[in-house]
């Protein structure tokens, strides 16, 4: 009996924590892919590097293909990758578990933008990440604000 009962709580806290996973991903892709995003803020290893990045827009398209177009280049052909959103560790709910990655093909001006950030917060305006580096240990933030 006693082992019954403690096998239903354990299977109710791992659907809890999937379907409060689960209502994260959902909530932010479906703000993610409604609208154009711009990076408000990108700290590259304590460097602010933002100015890099302030002529593009991102599109996130629920296919799961990442347009990066620069407003400013003749080029009418956006920078195409790949995003999506994945749990690192499926043995917890916590939002920083959440994986917020991207994609880019190696090369191209949004090349440093490609990481698997962990997602710090998120509204419906904008999207906060982090990524600390297995390397060297430096730590990048990355904060998306919607256009």
């Amino acid at each position: 009996m006693m082992r019954t009962v403690l096998l239903s709580i354990g299977l109710l806290t791992m659907v809890t924590a999937c379907s409060k996973w689960q209502n994260d991903q959902k909530q932010i892709t479906k703000i993610s892919t409604d609208g154009d995003w711009v990076v408000s803020s990108y700290i590259d290893d304590g460097d602010d590097e933002t100015s890099d990045y302030t002529t593009f827009t991102l599109h996130f398209m629920e296919s799961g293909v990442l347009h990066g177009t620069d407003l400013l280049s003749s080029n009418s052909n956006p920078y195409e990758g790949t995003w999506s959103i994945t749990d690192s560790n499926s043995n917890d709910d916590n939002l920083n578990d959440l994986d917020f990655n991207m994609n880019f093909n190696v090369g191209n001006k949004l090349d440093d933008l490609s990481d698997d950030w962990d997602i710090i917060s998120y509204t419906d305006t904008e999207i906060k990440l982090i990524d600390v580096s297995g390397g060297n240990g430096g730590t990048d933030y990355l904060t998306l604000t919607k256009q």
